[in-house]
């Protein structure tokens, strides 16, 4: 495993990340907690450090189930990156979408941080997670009914306070990025990249660069899709969000298929699986920091954090480039 500092701070962090949102089950179909628990704390020993995950993943779930899989290493020795701003329990802010809980129950989504809401969701999630500290604390989407001004004065007082160490953004662009630095190191933005979802490298990636700021890639593996192992005519579990998303029509799956097997022969060569070789593309990606990396269970988690250890030369490289613009 290979580990990098997290913007201008001290903190090491792992270039392959345990992405926590499926192990909540919410718009995943479900999740077998039992197994969630066991993928983390295999990705442990395998050297992922560093976890990423949310209160409003299974609107609680996913907390909690990194409490318990944490509960028997010691604090120093694990990176806790958590959320805030999505509010299942409070109608306040901008409405995002309706969704159903794990139990199956109608919530409301809404993205909002004010001060004292964000004060409220740092206690409770050192509640869910079993820990007097995060790591790093990052606003999951953009609030426009709230100044970034207050959102950024109230996270810079729990860092003030020890119950915060560091601030990100998540789904920021660089104007709002700007305007959160006025009031708080902000030290990441944790924003989707993957092999067929590039945007950010034309205005994100270069302002992070410049400035000494993180990208955390979420999405590496585009929900999936990059692992090769989708079919036209997918199936997919109620409540799975994959069912509607552009990505995942038979068309998106077989042209991106068509990609992937190209590519498949020097997977091969590396002894490595497709999943392997597009996680390791991603962390070597200029202004990638780290890319995070879901599991439902701990083969898929073992297999992650194997990546980091795939060796990909400069030619390689621009020979995965080379056939990635060929499907642009």
């Amino acid at each position: 495993m290979e580990y990098r500092t997290l913007g201008n701070t001290n903190l090491k962090i792992s270039t392959i990340t345990f992405g926590a949102w499926a192990a909540g089950g919410w718009m995943w179909g479900g999740s077998d907690s039992n197994k969630a628990i066991k993928a983390i704390r295999d990705a442990h020993e395998n050297g992922v450090t560093s976890i990423d995950t949310a209160p409003i993943y299974g609107m609680g779930a996913s907390e909690e189930i990194v409490r318990k899989a944490i509960k028997d290493i010691p604090r120093d020795k694990v990176q806790l990156l958590t959320k805030f701003g999505m509010r299942w329990d409070l109608s306040k802010g901008t409405f995002y979408f309706q969704s159903k809980d794990n139990d199956g129950k109608e919530v409301d989504i809404y993205k909002y941080a004010g001060k004292e809401s964000v004060k409220l969701e740092v206690e409770n999630s050192l509640k869910r997670l079993g820990t007097d500290y995060i790591d790093l604390y990052q606003i999951h989407w953009p609030d426009v009914t709230t100044p970034i001004q207050e959102t950024f004065e109230a996270v810079a007082e729990l860092i003030q306070e020890g119950k915060v160490l560091h601030a990100g953004v998540c789904n920021y662009n660089v104007e709002q990025m700007k305007e959160a630095e006025k009031y708080v190191n902000v030290v990441s933005n944790q924003v989707p990249f993957s092999m067929v979802n590039r945007d950010i490298e034309k205005e994100v990636v270069p302002y992070c660069q410049k400035h000494g700021k993180s990208i955390l890639a979420y999405s590496p593996m585009e929900r999936g899709l990059l692992t090769g192992k989708m079919q036209s005519g997918q199936q997919f579990e109620k409540g799975d969000h994959r069912a509607e998303n552009p990505y995942f029509t038979d068309e998106s799956i077989s042209k991106t298929n068509s990609f992937l097997e190209k590519i498949r022969p020097l997977a091969e060569e590396k002894d490595a699986t497709l999943a392997q070789l597009v996680l390791k593309w991603t962390i070597e990606r200029p202004g990638i920091t780290i890319a995070l990396a879901g599991a439902r269970n701990s083969e898929q988690s073992v297999q992650n954090a194997a990546a980091a250890d795939v060796k990909l030369s400069s030619k390689e490289i621009d020979f995965i480039n080379g056939e990635l613009d060929k499907i642009s």
